[in-house]
């Protein structure tokens, strides 16, 4: 039977690159894919990348039960992981996996229950966070300073979680993150 992996961390914690790692490695993994009410960049395309919805669109279907999480990032911008999709790839035999928001997280944990693992990458401190996205050079101070007050409250959720990876160093993180979810897999 088809499983669920779900990913929180902070940003800058290196969940992208390890989920990505993962992805490479033979375990049958299809990345869940979000719905937004964002419009499609560059050469996205719904059902690929996305399922774009209008933020009418995306309201009906809050209010029809439709989503396991969604989050309103700001005004009439939505994400969110619609019941339906998942359930989708998972007959298809798929293993899902999930990279949201530790609220997210734990609500998809919570409706799949056992059939779900949760996994919460978490940096080796808050001083290590701010220092990676700085040194990502991609952000203004006011918006690292944001995301580090921001992963400070979600650190507070990894206890909610079954698994917690410490990622101090990327490859013995990525090496544990393979062997956790190899094993959940196979049992």
């Amino acid at each position: 039977m088809a499983k669920l992996i779900i990913f929180s961390a902070p940003s800058g914690s290196g969940k992208s690159t390890i989920i990505n790692y993962l992805l490479t490695q033979d375990l049958h993994l299809a990345f869940s894919i979000s719905a937004t009410s964002r419009p499609p960049r560059g050469t996205e395309q719904h059902g690929v990348e996305y399922f774009f919805l209008s933020p009418d669109e995306f309201r009906a279907r809050i209010a029809n039960d439709e989503f396991l999480e969604y989050e309103e990032v700001y005004q009439d911008r939505y994400y969110g992981t619609l019941k339906a999709q998942v359930e989708e790839q998972l007959a298809a035999g798929q293993n899902v996996v999930f990279d949201v928001d530790v609220v997210g997280g734990c609500n998809i944990k919570k409706f799949y229950g056992d059939r779900a693992l949760s996994v919460f990458i978490q940096p080796p401190s808050v001083e290590e966070l701010r220092r990676r996205l700085v040194g990502r050079g991609t952000d203004a101070p006011e918006v690292i300073e944001s995301r580090v007050a921001k992963a400070e409250y979600e650190l507070t959720f990894a206890s909610k979680f079954d698994v917690i990876i410490v990622n101090d160093d990327l490859e013995a993180a990525k090496a544990e993150a393979l062997k956790v979810i190899t094993q959940f897999l196979n049992a």
